[in-house]
């Protein structure tokens, strides 16, 4: 054999042995350095997991009064994997389902489809989680019906019965409180893709308002139960056990026996604006503690029962919540309503007059209009009052003083060419007092208002300039009236501009400024609290099932306004004035608590769906008592006329609750907190959900309720 040909071997040898080499070297990592994990990777490819939802944990009022709970019932679901598989694709199964429990048949359908099934025009009630997982249709069903499916299983292939914990609203004293408290939901894809939270597929989780605030503590964490099978899917082995454990409880500062009250008021309002012949077609109502800036109670009118989510959501119900015609009850008003302020606004200037340097003692003139420019600004039903006190001024509401001391500050400013630095003092005042900032209560999706000063026009010109300079072709038919194309091309050449009619509107809480309910009501404990205003919170304490406590939620200040002490004695001598010589005077006449505040009649520039044109809103803000203020109350009722004989009346009533007045005489003991709102924190008492609900032999939380 040749030299060449022995050194060939030899490289072919090496790279043979090499090659067996490596394949052992990777045998041996594989084997017995890696065995564990390939190990489990193999079980878990073998093994199926239970999932047992955890009780969610409740939600009470202040007093540990439940306005939420989980309640033991009967979901009737459907397995979509099962249907699908039948020759019809389960209609008649679905058919029949439907007829038992009297639902339609194209709402049972609706429910059943997963959201990407369907047109995007048309997914109110759709599925918004997959196939593989049970779909719910009824929710807390009687145990005839459901008996019913389960005796007859071969009638109804696809349909399943199950006894989980069901999200109930026991409402012990009446109360609403939907938007608050929000509503559950099924998890979705977008949940299960939460790198933060371990999420399974049959879970309930918060969808809206606390519910979905607090979720992470009234969660709970799911029982799992793993399981080992063979390729025929048998049962080989419990893997592990994990074991639920109930979600903690929330108490709110909400007092459920208010809120009833102030849902009632508010209805009352709305349907008393309808009687009078304006359209009422929604309202708000705020009720704060002036001195930690806690949620004693907030309403939205229409409003809706919140149990229609658990009960299984009909087309029509989807719709409805979102329907104009309805009022949208799905909204939440005092913290996603935007309305303008109107004349409660006038305490806000009276801050900037005061900075401004104008004599809050002085006298000033209140004629029946204004000229300005070419424009003539009237006072409220074009009625003159001579030359009045500036207190007298706010107290019978005189717009057009505030015409002429806006806009001489206009003036100073510039005008239609602004100094460099403009004092602006009423843009600022309502800056400090929060105007187009949020709250921040811990609410979510809560709108912040807005506040049209120079900034705010210049954004606003350069989104809408194309559509003002070209206005004949861009508007509508109806819209090209010889105003509204004036209007446009003002706002073509110069709408960047802050001008007299913005300044003298915006001094009266007119124009574009838009404030929510709440946010109205936070500037009022404000005004109460000489300057310092806290930031709104409706949770109190997260305790568990044994009453620890786990998170408390202390009062935060939100900000403190810095004005001399002598303009807010001003402003608390001249709101207290609105309601013993003012527009309010009427509506509280004989109250033996002294009130202070301030009405409001807001116009509203537009038509409604049916042509006619929109009524006034009617505003009422407020604080009291008057010598040592502890509650803000606001209530607004859209398209409700006058501020005084509609929400002022209202207001009047939420202030008979809370101080137990009956006539023109305060009981004490019939008052809402007859000791002052409760310094400590409640248990939650699930025993009084026992005295409404029949749960005989039930247990919640471990606790054995009857």
């Amino acid at each position: 054999m040749s030299l060449r040909s022995k050194i060939n071997l030899i490289i072919f040898q090496t790279l043979v042995f090499s090659l067996i080499f490596a394949l052992f070297g990777r045998l041996f990592y594989l084997q017995i350095i890696e065995s564990g994990k390939y190990k489990d990777a193999a079980i878990s490819i073998q093994s199926r997991d239970v999932v047992t939802p955890a009780v969610r944990g409740a939600i009470a009022d202040i007093n540990g009064t439940p306005m939420v709970v989980d309640l033991p019932g009967l979901v009737v679901s459907i397995n979509r994997i099962e249907i699908d598989k039948q020759p019809d694709k389960g209609v008649k199964v679905l058919a029949q389902v439907a007829n038992l429990f009297k639902l339609e048949y194209s709402d049972i359908y609706q429910r059943t489809r997963l959201c990407g099934e369907l047109p995007k025009d048309n997914r109110a009630g759709c599925w918004n989680g997959t196939r593989y997982q049970p779909i719910p249709l009824v929710g807390n069903a009687s145990q005839d019906l459901a008996l019913k499916i389960m005796e007859n299983s071969d009638l109804y292939p696809g349909v399943e019965v199950q006894s989980v914990p069901i999200r109930s609203y026991p409402s012990l004293e009446g109360e609403n409180a939907a938007h608050l408290l929000g509503y559950v939901g099924a998890v979705t894809d977008e949940d299960l893709k939460n790198p933060e939270i371990n999420y399974y597929r049959n879970e309930v989780v918060g969808k809206t308002g606390l519910e979905i605030n607090y979720n992470q503590y009234l969660r709970g964490t799911p029982g799992v139960r793993t399981f080992l099978v063979n390729r025929k899917e048998v049962v080989t082995k419990q893997n592990k056990n994990i074991q639920a454990v109930a979600g903690n409880n929330l108490i709110t500062n909400i007092d459920a026996k208010l809120q009833a009250a102030v849902e009632k008021s508010l209805e009352a309002a709305v349907k008393r604006a309808r009687s009078s012949g304006y359209r009422g077609d929604s309202g708000a109502a705020v009720v704060l503690e002036i001195k930690t800036g806690r949620v004693l109670a907030m309403a939205s009118y229409p409003t809706y029962d919140p149990t229609i989510w658990q009960k299984g959501l009909t087309v029509k119900q989807a719709e409805d919540l979102f329907s104009e015609a309805k009022g949208v009850p799905a909204l939440s008003r005092p913290i996603q309503g935007l309305f303008a302020p109107a004349s409660t606004f006038k305490a806000v200037s009276v801050v900037a007059a005061a900075k401004a340097g104008y004599p809050l003692n002085a006298s000033y003139n209140c004629p029946a209009t204004v000229e300005i420019g070419n424009r003539t600004f009237k006072n409220f039903d074009s009625i003159a009052a001579g030359r009045i006190p500036l207190d007298l001024g706010l107290a019978i509401s005189c717009d057009s003083l505030w015409y002429q001391i806006s806009y001489d500050e206009w003036v100073r400013d510039g005008g239609l060419k602004p100094k460099s630095s403009p004092n602006d003092y009423f843009f600022k005042a309502a800056k400090d007092f929060g105007v187009g900032l949020l709250t921040g209560i811990d609410l979510p999706s809560e709108l912040k208002g807005r506040l049209p000063d120079r900034q705010w026009k210049q954004n606003w010109y350069e989104q809408n300039k194309d559509f003002y300079c070209n206005y004949k072709n861009r508007a509508k038919k109806a819209d090209l009236t010889a105003y509204l194309i004036e209007i446009a091309r003002e706002n073509c050449i110069d709408g960047n501009k802050v001008r007299a009619g913005d300044a003298v509107n915006f001094s009266i809480g007119q124009g574009d400024t838009l404030v929510t309910p709440l946010r109205l009501a936070q500037i009022y404990a404000a005004i109460a609290n000489n300057g310092t205003y806290y930031k709104p919170q409706v949770a109190r304490a997260i305790v568990d099932v044994d009453g620890k406590l786990i998170k408390e939620f202390k009062p935060v200040v939100a900000d403190t306004i810095e004005v001399e002490q002598s303009t807010w004695d001003f402003l608390h001598r001249s709101l207290r004035m609105v309601v013993t010589r003012g527009t309010a005077a009427g509506v509280f006449s004989g109250f033996p608590v002294e009130i202070s505040g301030k009405t409001g009649t807001a116009q509203v520039f537009g038509k409604n769906p049916n042509g006619s044109a929109k009524d006034d809103t009617s505003w009422f803000a407020s604080y009291g008592p008057t010598q040592d203020p502890q509650y803000a109350v606001v209530m607004m009722v859209s398209q409700g006329g006058f501020g005084a004989s509609t929400s002022g009346l209202g207001v009047r009533n939420i202030y008979e609750a809370l101080f137990g007045v009956s006539g023109n005489k305060v009981t004490p003991e019939k008052a809402i907190f007859p000791n002052g709102v409760p310094s400590t924190i409640a248990k939650v008492d699930l025993k009084k959900v026992a005295a409404k609900v029949d749960l005989t032999g039930v247990k919640v939380d471990g606790v054995k309720l009857k």
